[in-house]
């Protein structure tokens, strides 16, 4: 596959690109685009919510269901804000009807953004824009409650539009440092949708550098199905690496690889500093990457308020037809079975995975013999009712005055512990490799 790159000042006609919030979640993320300066789009809020809309940033505000809602909310029910979406129908008809592209944004697992989004875009398809979903899951401590009802609006939203991003908002806690106040731990989920909207928009309704048009971005995303998004910013030495690399580690892209995507979108945007240099390396570490079936979109935007870094922002498409969807392999650290890894040396298998079958082995093959409390991590610190004196030891500091094993395993006779790891060999403390902090402790106690 060739990734042919062409630095010229693109001049065509722009596409006419609208961005739908769809609910409370759906407002707030306008809100942030508006304040961001998001240009070249224009920003529709639909909300039962009376109150949430009049909040809202956008021009153009829809009221649905006031029938059904008395203008309240839809109270989380989704069946609810799928009602009043449909006794507006036309109304949301109204302010789509001259579109080329809508992007649909909010949150799932409440009432209006899981029932109406689903409507919002049908009437978009049936106008015939390129309708591209852009959503958020709820994070754990919402409740299994809303997950669930996200999950099933997930499921009917991927059937109506072209294209559906999701973002898990449980991942950014793995972005968004421990001391960020609430508040502002939701406002990186509105950035998130930002990013999303932003990078897809930028390429079509910003001349950029590279020479693309609105017909390579229906290419990519018409009909795509599932879709993830790896975002960036890095400043400084190897940006362009850096920021390619990460882009396509992401967590939003939850540990996935792009590899076996059918479509790539790729926005690499810098200062006036962008060099073809930066371009070039960035494209090729995502074109190694995703493999030789992509087909890859690439766009370069200058930006004259961006000094020193580079953002590059990815949108796989097409995953869920994709037979090589997996879970990346350097970002998850592989486990291992050791009583099945027969004639592996086991010194190649890391040592906490070894420790944590070699602590349920015993605590399973001796349950009969010590009483092994449930709250103990491993077998270093177990609580024991019935042992030989030479076996026990009562640490000071313990309180309770729990007993503890002591002793190292080859201390242990034959007839306490049953071995039954390893084609039935009697381990050693090398094929345990026990920490040095046990060892050390179980010497001195010896």
């Amino acid at each position: 596959m060739s990734l042919a790159i062409d630095f010229e000042e693109v001049s065509r006609q722009s596409a006419k690109l609208k961005v739908v919030g769809v609910g409370g979640a759906g407002g707030n993320a306008i809100n942030r685009m508006i304040d961001e300066g998001l240009k070249g789009v224009e920003f529709i809020a639909i909300n039962t919510d009376e109150q949430a809309l009049n909040m809202c940033k956008a021009p153009i505000k829809v009221q649905i269901g006031t029938k059904t809602t008395q203008a309240l909310g839809a109270g989380a029910d989704p069946d609810k804000g799928r009602r009043a979406a449909e006794e507006d129908r036309t109304a949301i008809h109204d302010v789509l009807s001259d579109s080329n592209m809508v992007f649909i944004t909010g949150g799932m697992g409440g009432g209006t953004g899981t029932g109406a989004s689903p409507v919002v875009a049908e009437v978009s398809k049936d106008i015939g824009a390129l309708t591209v979903g852009i959503v958020t899951t709820p994070f754990k401590f919402e409740g299994p409650k809303r997950m669930e009802r996200a999950e099933k609006g997930i499921s009917e939203f991927k059937q109506t539009v072209d294209t559906l991003i999701v973002i898990p908002n449980e991942r950014l806690l793995t972005i968004v440092p421990k001391e960020t106040p609430l508040n502002e731990g939701f406002l990186y989920a509105d950035e998130i949708l930002h990013s999303a909207t932003k990078g897809i928009s930028d390429l079509i309704t910003i001349p950029g550098l590279i020479n693309l048009d609105f017909a390579d971005i229906v290419t990519v995303m018409s009909e795509a199905g599932d879709s993830l998004m790896g975002t960036s910013v890095v400043s400084g030495e190897n940006r362009a690496r850096l920021a390619a690399e990460q882009a396509i580690r992401s967590p939003l892209l939850e540990n996935i690889s792009i590899n076996g995507a059918r479509g790539l979108l790729v926005n690499i945007c810098g200062g006036s500093d962008l060099t073809l240099h930066d371009v070039s390396e960035a494209a090729s570490i995502i074109q190694s990457e995703a493999g030789p079936n992509a087909n890859i979109i690439l766009g370069a935007v200058v930006d004259n308020n961006v000094s020193d870094e580079i953002r590059i922002t990815v949108i796989a498409t097409g995953l869920s037809a994709s037979p090589h969807r997996y879970h990346h392999p350097s970002l998850q650290r592989p486990r291992y079975d050791v009583t099945r890894l027969k004639g592996v040396d086991r010194r190649e298998i890391p040592a906490i995975d070894r420790m944590a079958e070699i602590t349920q082995d015993l605590k399973n093959t001796n349950a009969n013999h010590y009483d092994f409390d449930s709250r103990s991590g491993s077998y270093a610190t177990v609580d024991l009712k019935n042992t030989r004196e030479s076996d026990k030891h009562t640490d000071s500091n313990n309180n309770n005055g729990n007993s503890k094993i002591i002793d190292s395993l080859d201390k242990l006779e034959k007839s306490d512990i049953k071995y039954d790891l390893f084609d039935n060999d009697e381990p050693t403390k090398e094929d345990y490799e026990i920490p040095a902090v046990r060892r050390r402790r179980w010497n001195m106690l010896s």
